[in-house]
């Protein structure tokens, strides 16, 4: 029998990956999420995605474990989660009418073999008023999302144009790791 662990407690996760109708445990590592300041933004996620995976892979490593991160990155700097409502306001207005890029990581640890890689969407955002902004971030929702949006609800009106994998944005690409899924033997119910 096979088990899977996606090894986040990401809402976002969890719902993409039962919208493949696959059964899989969640199993969130509270891992350290700082990194080296050098590292480049895909380093960076591939680095904190392998750290995830292996902080619970320690702990069932007969299973196959997915652990995941995103990052919003605009001119080179890493936007993380937002601290305040003034820290979300000022990220979304960095991000008004301009292009940034997400990089998602993901690592697949499995008894005999692992993955890992990474995905980088670029983002175009509209030229948004102080009102939308505000509007936004009164929502509630930028609180726990890097760069202080999420593409899958209410910030899909932010967004004008992206160029890459959607799913990847919000937190998973989807395609791709059921790709490598198999490649280290994961047998899909399909």
């Amino acid at each position: 029998m096979q088990t899977l662990i996606l090894a986040s407690s990401s809402p976002r996760r969890k719902e993409l990956l039962e919208n493949l109708h696959l059964s899989f445990d969640i199993f969130s590592s509270d891992v350290d999420e700082s990194y080296d300041p050098g590292l480049s933004p895909a380093e960076v996620v591939m680095e904190l995605a392998n750290r995830k995976a292996q902080a619970v892979f320690k702990e069932n490593p007969d299973a196959f474990v997915i652990g995941s991160d995103t990052i919003v990155v605009l001119d080179g700097k890493i936007l993380g989660k937002p601290l305040d409502e003034a820290d979300a306001k000022n990220m979304l207005g960095m991000l008004s009418g301009n292009q940034h890029d997400v990089y998602t990581g993901v690592s697949i640890l499995s008894p005999n073999h692992s993955s890992h890689f990474y995905e980088r969407t670029e983002v175009l955002f509209w030229e948004l008023t102080d009102e939308e902004l505000t509007a936004y971030v009164q929502s509630g929702e930028p609180f726990d999302k890097a760069g202080a949006y999420g593409i899958q609800q209410l910030g899909s009106m932010l967004v004008k144009k992206i160029n890459g994998d959607y799913f990847a944005v919000v937190g998973l690409p989807v395609s791709r790791t059921i790709r490598e899924l198999k490649k280290v033997g994961y047998k899909l119910p399909y």
